[in-house]
């Protein structure tokens, strides 16, 4: 097995891109001059949790543009992305000669290694069956998937597997769906719309962050690599990629990746109500007044600040994510320069500054939008950025339902991370999904709280 820089059972934070044209069937492009030549590498990836994103803010993140950035960086190369919707359509550009690299969460795999040149590996994962807790009983070995409702990504690694095990264990089937990426299809188990699904242990990290109700049946595989794969003949590329992710300054990389998009996730806890209580007699007595007083000032209700807050940090004033939001209201440092807040630490600051951020939001969407759905619209805004926000409302007139009703953009937002959708919206792929179930929480937070602002 090749190297893999992430232990089994670590869990692993990585999100999704935007921001592409209309998929097409590639071309091929005669005579792709090396990059050791022009000093440009060309890279493909594809619109999914696994590769490229843009933040709310609509900065391109995500571990594998970080690594390739770090890579082109150290050779002091340009990149061009090529964004496509899916693996199979990032395989096949690279095997027509369009991309020199393709980065995109893909598991080094025998019949993959066959068609390309295996590059480095940079993170391990396992293959997991993953079911809603309440289907009981949940499969729990190979011998008992037989009768299992099960979905997968068509073209995904899953496929493989599965027919693998298929061989041994005559009964089992699934459905390959082209459509749904796997967080779709996880977020489509949470909701009982299907059995079972398949995804990386990455994957489900993520998804478990947002849909308690998933439940890992069993791992299917050992560990697996994720990592890069180049055209058959790009051996010498192929060779320095290796030599940098196994040097110094990949490690490094490496490391700076882990730590911005993996390791805090392990720290998770889903917080249920007896945490929200004691939190309310023990935490929030001390910022109570700076609600209230930030009420006064923006006209937002202090118990649904409270609730953003308690959802952005538990209170915490000196909360931090590895990816640089901070304080007790989670601002970045750009938001927070913008709102004239010099300290992100400080709570009253802090609070006073996200009240006016959210402010701003609420202000922004139509006058004509009703409550409660402007205020669940802003909040969605808040968590997932203004720009994605838009593109759902779009898309929600698009599809002939009303960009101003909460419960239709509800089931519009998660749109925004299917590729049916997403390619032809102006910011691309978002966790749309994640905004519907941030707002939920925070409706369900401030009935709690809303008892110690009476």
């Amino acid at each position: 097995m090749s190297r893999g820089k992430l232990a089994l059972g670590v869990p692993a934070l990585i999100l999704a891109l935007a921001g592409c044209s209309e998929p097409s069937q590639p071309t091929a492009q005669p005579g792709l001059e090396s990059p050791f030549e022009t000093g440009l590498l060309k890279v493909a990836t594809r619109n999914g949790s696994t590769t490229y994103y843009l933040d709310r803010h609509e900065n391109p993140v995500g571990p594998e543009y970080a690594l390739i950035v770090d890579y082109a960086k150290a050779r002091g190369w340009q990149v061009e992305w090529t964004m496509l919707d899916s693996t199979s359509a990032v395989l096949d550009s690279l095997e027509a000669g369009n991309t020199h690299l393709a980065a995109a969460g893909l598991t080094h795999l025998f019949t993959r290694n066959e068609r390309f040149t295996q590059g480095p590996a940079h993170t391990e994962i396992t293959e997991q069956l993953v079911c809603h807790r309440d289907n009981r009983p949940l499969p729990k070995k190979p011998d008992e998937l037989p009768g299992t409702d099960i979905a997968v990504t068509a073209g995904s690694s899953y496929v493989a597997t599965l027919n693998e095990l298929a061989e041994q264990h005559p009964g089992i089937e699934f459905r390959e769906d082209a459509q749904r990426t796997t967080e779709v299809l996880l977020s489509e188990v949470a909701d009982k719309r299907i059995g079972c699904a398949v995804a990386d242990s990455n994957i489900v990290q993520v998804m478990r962050r947002h849909f308690p109700h998933l439940e890992v049946a069993m791992n299917l595989t050992e560990g697996r690599n994720l990592g890069w794969y180049l055209p058959a003949d790009a051996k010498e590329l192929a060779s320095d990629a290796r030599e940098w992710m196994n040097s110094t300054q990949g490690d490094e990389a490496i490391a700076s990746m882990e730590s911005r998009y993996f390791a805090y996730i392990g720290e998770f806890d889903f917080v249920d109500l007896r945490a929200l209580n004691r939190s309310i007699k023990a935490k929030l007595p001390r910022y109570i007044e700076e609600f209230r007083a930030a009420e006064l000032k923006t006209g937002i209700p202090a118990d649904l600040l409270a609730a953003l807050s308690y959802q952005e940090s538990h209170w915490e004033p000196t909360a931090k994510s590895p990816t640089g939001v901070r304080g007790i209201m989670m601002l970045t440092r750009r938001t927070a320069t913008s709102l004239g807040v010099a300290n992100r630490l400080d709570a009253k600051a802090a609070i006073d500054g996200g009240a006016r951020y959210l402010a701003d939001r609420h202000r922004r969407l139509p006058d004509t939008i009703p409550e409660p759905d402007r205020t669940f619209l802003a909040l969605a805004s808040y968590n997932i950025g203004r720009g994605h926000l838009l593109d759902a409302r779009q898309l929600a007139r698009d599809l002939g339902k009303n960009p101003d009703s909460w419960d239709d953009m509800a089931q519009v937002l998660p749109l925004k991370a299917d590729k049916r959708y997403y390619p032809s919206t102006r910011y691309g792929y978002a966790r749309g999904y994640e905004p519907v179930h941030y707002v939920q929480r925070i409706r369900n937070y401030r009935d709690v709280i809303r008892e110690a602002f009476q």
